[in-house]
């Protein structure tokens, strides 16, 4: 069984993904995949590079993730630009490593986390789909405190993204992620027994 997995930023995907594998679930990271086609000499970062020039780039050549950052999630249409690079490449990637899995053990549960599943119309490749909830204030007070970012940068960030309750409502499962870790784990739990998962 595939399912995917989303959220809203900070709303804590991550840790809900890591119950999931801890109960046995394979996991597949958009981020972690996000991450690899940008990495020195991948021809997305190539890419990127020719759109939004060598600032983007640190002196070592690596990704300047911070200064992208800044200038994608002020800019709709250079945001629109590096998603047009990006997500195919990672789509593609996501794809070939979840069927792995399930080829691998078609018994056992592949959670694929991705952010901006509904965002990037991904939602066709899964018969169900968990979001991962907390409020819009919790994301903001989040995203803030672990990242170090003012309100205003905080607050682009979430604009970028489908508002949380709307994610929330086309969920097939919601995990509230609002309290405290102890809480998220017993919904995950119920939830896998619900699914019927052993």
């Amino acid at each position: 069984m595939i399912i995917g997995l989303t959220g809203g930023i900070a709303s804590g995907k991550s840790t809900v993904s890591a119950l999931f594998v801890r109960k046995g679930a394979a996991l597949v990271d958009a981020d972690v995949i996000a991450r690899e086609v940008m990495l020195p000499g991948h021809p997305v970062l190539a890419a990127a590079v020719e759109a939004f020039g060598d600032r983007i780039l640190l002196p070592d050549g690596s990704l300047d993730r911070a200064g992208l950052g800044e200038i994608v999630f002020r800019d709709p249409e250079a945001l629109k630009t590096l998603n047009n690079l990006t997500h195919p490449a990672i789509r593609r990637e996501i794809k070939d490593r979840m069927y792995a899995l399930e080829q691998e053990n078609p018994h056992r549960l592949v959670i694929v986390d991705i952010p901006l599943l509904y965002e990037s119309e991904l939602d066709s490749l899964f018969d169900q789909i968990i979001v991962v909830y907390v409020p819009r204030r919790v994301q903001l007070a989040r995203l803030m405190e672990r990242s170090g970012m003012k309100l205003e940068q905080a607050e682009d960030r979430l604009r970028s993204q489908m508002d949380i309750e709307l994610k929330r409502r086309k969920a097939n499962y919601v995990i509230d992620n609002s309290g405290d870790p102890e809480s998220a784990e017993l919904q995950v739990a119920r939830l896998w027994d619900r699914l019927g998962l052993i």
